[in-house]
């Protein structure tokens, strides 16, 4: 069998998301393959809410910024609407939050999701591309189109952490209908594949079997809080993904 292993890197910007994996046609040299496992149900449910995480914190990174609006949409306590009360409002709230964008000719791109409190009061989470101008700005425009409640308005600070899409990917809770799983985006987001590399002649395990030290490509740095990396219950060969951040201009890193 031919050693070697499969870099798979997404483009988000500033960062780097690196996954490098043998496969069944690239083995790892000085690795004896695991036992491969049957998963579970639970690892399976583990592995789909990973890549669930993973999938919306590169596309959040692929299409806002700093600066963006993080926004609750809550209703009064005698509002309280049904379910499919708050899907018509949000698909109104949309309607016209498109339509106050393409006036002063901006771009509108967003990502929802409902969520269900214990106590049966729905509230809705909203990543939103902010714009402003001398007349008006998102927040503003917010405000005047939620006519239900109280909008919870944040700028968003940091887009490397993924903390955002863990919040979004949120598990259901068990008193939440299966329709609460789901997230909105917006059709215009954009999404990359990633460029893919087959590293030869080379194998993610020494001859001490230790996975290798990540060398990270030149002005970048390595996230040390991003690695993840073991062996694959289920081929049986080992795996790692990290991801690198880029240097910036006068930032110094060892």
């Amino acid at each position: 069998m031919k050693c070697g292993y499969i870099r798979d890197t997404w483009d988000c910007g500033d960062t780097l998301e690196v996954e490098e994996k043998h496969t069944g046609r690239y083995g790892a040299a000085g690795q004896k393959r695991e036992q491969r496992k049957e998963p579970t149900p639970e690892d399976i449910m583990r592995q789909n809410q990973w890549k669930r995480v993973r999938d919306l914190r590169r596309l959040i990174k692929w299409n806002f910024t700093t600066g963006d609006s993080w926004i609750t949409l809550t209703y009064r306590k005698d509002e309280r609407p049904s379910w499919g009360e708050m899907i018509k409002h949000m698909q109104k709230f949309i309607r016209q939050l498109q339509t106050r964008y393409r006036k002063y000719g901006w771009t509108l791109k967003y990502i929802w999701r409902p969520q269900i409190g214990k106590k049966g009061a729905i509230h809705i989470h909203i990543l939103i591309s902010a714009m402003s101008n001398a007349e008006t700005r998102t927040e503003k425009i917010v405000k005047d189109l939620w006519t239900h409640g109280n909008p919870n308005m944040k700028v968003v600070y940091d887009l490397k952490n993924g903390d955002l899409a863990e919040y979004i990917a949120t598990p259901l809770q068990e008193w939440e209908p299966e329709e609460a799983k789901s997230f909105h985006p917006s059709r215009n987001l954009i999404r990359k594949e990633p460029a893919r590399e087959t590293v030869r002649r080379r194998s993610l395990i020494d001859k001490q079997g230790r996975i290798r030290e990540i060398k990270p490509k030149k002005g970048y740095y390595v996230d040390p809080n991003s690695i993840e990396q073991g062996i694959n219950p289920v081929t049986g060969y080992a795996y790692r993904r990290y991801t690198l951040v880029k240097i910036q201009r006068g930032e110094m890193k060892t």
